[in-house]
């Protein structure tokens, strides 16, 4: 089973993809995590986007695919959950050919939907929670660069809820629910 998850940053998307994993046997395909991965790796594709990330630049679609065809065909699990990806349309048809290529298929889409406002202030105390208890805090997590980001995935990935609600794949979840009631409805949308 393959799925995405699919909601703003802060939504929830990898603490649900971290329940799949411990729960299904899923693996998670977290875009962020297999730069980085590839950046440390010393390997041919992992020099190239050092050097991309290094100079502030945003990696390449078909870099991006190339990772993921990767795992894809390497990592071995109950299905793959993809986090943080797609963001665009251009990236979705690309992971539905190479889904089709591989002989597998998109099961569903996760939206979770939550509101903007409870989400900034989630992410601000996240931070805060954090910070007082010494722990690391993301440079981002704080009001200003949370409304970028949120700006970001309404221009840019937001446009999937449609793609994917067209296609039939799309399933909704409050996101905004405690963590358990949202497991639960994610674990009935799977089931």
């Amino acid at each position: 089973m393959n799925i995405i998850l699919l909601g703003p940053p802060g939504a929830g998307k990898g603490t649900q993809a971290q329940h799949l994993v411990e729960t299904r046997g899923m693996v998670q395909l977290s875009t962020g995590d297999m730069l980085r991965e590839a950046k440390t790796s010393g390997t041919e594709m992992g020099q190239k986007v050092a050097e991309i990330m290094d100079a502030g630049k945003l990696v390449t679609d078909e870099i991006v695919i190339g990772l993921i065809e990767e795992k894809l065909m390497t990592e071995k699990g109950a299905g793959f959950i993809f986090d943080g990806f797609p963001r665009t349309l251009a990236q979705a048809d690309a992971l539905a050919a190479l889904l089709a290529k591989l002989g597998q298929s998109l099961h569903t889409v996760i939206e979770m939907r939550v509101d903007d406002e409870t989400l900034v202030k989630r992410i601000v105390n996240r931070a805060e929670e954090a910070r007082a208890a010494g722990k690391p805090v993301r440079a981002d997590d704080n009001e200003d660069s949370v409304r970028i980001r949120l700006m970001e995935y309404y221009k840019k990935t937001a446009p999937l809820i449609g793609y994917y609600h067209a296609k039939g794949d799309l399933r909704p979840v409050n996101g905004l629910a405690s963590i358990d009631e949202v497991t639960a409805s994610i674990e009935a949308i799977l089931n």
